[in-house]
Formats: C-alpha cells, structure tokens, sequence
C-alpha cells in the first residue's frame, strides 16, 4: 500500500482504486454505473478519479499530469516515485516537443513493477536526497530529474530541460552536478554532465536554448545572454551578443510580434542600436531549426561588418 501522506494526497485528488471501491461496499455493477454516469472517471486500470474533486484540477493548467500521476502512484507499490517528464511537467519545466501521454514512475527493482499501458516504469534504486513531493505526490528533485532527462534524451532537449530549470530557479548547478557525481556509471551520464556544463540559466525561453546549441554546432563562438547595451546609460537588453563582433542576435517566437505596435517599437529599437554601431540579426524558429547555415552565414557577415564600423558613440 503507498504511504499514509500519499493515501492523503490521494484523496485530496480525488483518487480511488477499484479494491478501496470494493472494501466501501461498491459493487463492480455500481462502479460501472457511476461511470456512465460521470461520477467517476476511469483514469487507468482498476484505477478512478472522482468528479467532484478532481474535476477541480482537471481544468487547470497541467491538472491532467497531477490526476495522472495520482492515479499512477495509486497502484504502484510503497517507494515509487514520478520521475523523467512527468515530474519536469510537475515542476513546470520546459521540454522539447510534445510531452509523452504515459506517466514515468521510478520503481525500486525489487516492488516487480512493470511498465504498462500508460504507465512507463524505471526499475532503479532512488537515494532519499533524490526525492521530493510535488502537489503532494512522490517525485524526484528538479535536479535529479534533469539528469535522467539529460541522459535519456538528446543534446538539445536535454538542454532546453536544464536551461528552464535553471532559470526558474528549481534548482543550481552544483546540485546537478552534486546527482551527476552520485551516478558515475548510469547509462547516458556522460551525456548528461555535458549538457550541465553548457547549460546557462539566463536562457529564457526553449527557442533560446535550441539557438544557442545550434550556434555552438554550426561553429559559432558563444554570445553572452541578455546583454545590456549602451553607454553611459544602458538602453537595450537583448537576447545574444557577441562583444568582438558588435552583432545582436534575436530569436523571435511566432507571437512576440502580434501586433502592430509591437512591430513598430522592435523597428524603432533596431535602429537605435544600429545608430550605436551595432550589427543586429533576427532570426524565427524557422531558421533557427531548418536554416541553421542560413544562420551561420547571416551572423558571419553580420561579423565582418562589425568589426569593421566605427564606433559612433561610446556603449558597451
């Protein structure tokens, strides 16, 4: 049976398996009826949610996830966890790509549990200090998470994880790093130490991390992020800088200009910073994935005349 804080939270959720049904006097006929009839809802095998209560958190934003992972962990055995990207969506972290339906838990070898359908289940030992609760439910630390997502998916998605969890200030990079050392011969940790070690907590949005991996992988050097620009009074953050070059680069989302005006100040900003001698380069997710020597030769040439101009007022 999972723990007395877990059955709490459980209930708090709203979450009811058919065996707790069947110890309340529920008949299975009575089960059926009532999700006919939506006074509960079927979330997984021999697992419900019911509706007056987790209906409150099946319309918010990510309620899914938590009555998901509630009902995941109903049937799990005591020491599961949520662990990978059902815990990154607990924490709010960004990931690449459309998130996997199935909830991942982290199972101790020997609780015998096995993957099934909806649930993806890692047989694997968790330290206590690898642990934590999210809305009330077992899951692992951000930082312990980032790793197993650093080590089970690619570069850049491994990038984008550590980046916005970095930011958002759910974790540091020592205490990754402190994870990383506690798992010297998990697969996929080499990996993962080298997405720590480019990760950068002022990137601050998933097509900021993408560029900056593929700046690095079209031979670009590093640019600072964020930058305030201008002297003696700064005037311009901007998203990429490159200080030996005097090019700006920004990465514009679909939305970031859905308006006129907003338009019209971008124009007007991009002037006053080419009025102070610099380069300024924009480039859309577009480019970013799908035109990256495109971007490499816009940024080239955007060097060149860099280094070139006169500086036509004292800035950064």
């Amino acid at each position: 049976m999972p723990s007395d804080d877990l059955l709490v939270t459980l209930r708090l959720i709203g979450i009811v398996t058919t065996a707790q049904l069947r110890a309340s006097g529920v008949s299975p006929q009575q089960i059926e009826t009532y999700v006919r009839r939506g006074s509960l809802f079927r979330v997984g095998r021999g697992v419900y949610a019911r509706s007056e209560v987790s209906s409150d958190h099946l319309v918010r934003d990510g309620g899914d996830v938590i009555v998901r992972a509630a009902a995941a962990l109903a049937m799990a055995g005591p020491g599961a966890a949520v662990g990978h990207q059902t815990a990154a969506r607990l924490f709010g972290i960004d990931l690449l790509g459309k998130p996997e339906n199935d909830v991942t838990l982290i199972c101790p070898p020997e609780h015998g549990w096995r993957s099934r359908a909806g649930t993806h289940v890692y047989a694997t030992a968790l330290p206590p200090d690898h642990l934590t609760t999210a809305f009330g439910l077992p899951c692992t630390t951000a930082a312990r998470t980032v790793v197993d997502l650093a080590r089970t998916v690619d570069f850049r998605a491994g990038v984008v994880a550590a980046d916005s969890a970095l930011h958002r200030k759910l974790t540091t990079k020592p205490e990754i790093e402190a994870v990383i050392a506690a798992l010297p011969r998990r697969r996929g940790i080499v990996r993962a130490a080298e997405v720590i070690a480019f990760a950068d907590e002022l990137a601050e949005s998933v097509l900021e991390s993408i560029a900056r991996v593929v700046f690095r992988d079209i031979g670009l050097p590093a640019p600072e992020l964020q930058a305030w620009l201008g002297r003696p009074k700064p005037f311009a953050r901007v998203d990429f800088y490159w200080k030996k070059y005097r090019t700006i680069g920004e990465v514009d989302g679909a939305i970031k200009y859905d308006d006129r005006q907003s338009a019209l100040t971008q124009l007007r900003r991009d002037a006053l910073l080419r009025g102070h001698g610099y380069e300024v380069v924009h480039f859309t997710w577009h480019d970013i994935n799908d035109r990256p020597m495109e971007v490499r030769r816009l940024l080239i040439e955007a060097f060149e005349r860099g280094k070139r101009a006169p500086r036509r007022a004292p800035s950064r």
